[in-house]
């Protein structure tokens, strides 16, 4: 991914967010696992979110990257939420082993 395709902040209370952009597919997975293995293991906030109302597709590796952020997650203490996606990507994260809880905001796409 590059700077074009994914947004990376900090909210106000030290929530860690991604923000990735359009359609994310093979392509994108080893530069997306980086950021993410990056993220929970160096930078450990104890919020990641990763916002994905800007995401229209997600690629069977990515599905799974982001189901393993979760669990990486789990392993260094920080809690991962995936906020934001539409739900046909909602119930691939479902089927993925993702939690319900950490899936908030189902369908508030708006792109």
């Amino acid at each position: 991914m590059t700077a074009t395709t994914v947004d990376i902040g900090t909210s106000p209370d030290g929530t860690l967010v991604i923000r990735p952009h359009g359609s994310l597919d093979d392509t994108d997975a080893v530069d997306l696992q980086r950021t993410l293995v990056h993220a929970i293991r160096h930078t450990r906030p104890l919020r990641l979110v990763v916002d994905l109302i800007e995401v229209g597709e997600l690629d069977p590796i990515n599905l799974g990257t982001l189901a393993a952020a979760c669990h990486l997650g789990d392993e260094h203490q920080v809690a991962v939420f995936l906020d934001h996606p539409q739900q046909a990507i909602a119930d691939r994260l479902a089927s993925a082993g993702v939690p319900a809880h950490r899936v908030r905001d189902v369908g508030t796409h708006t792109g």
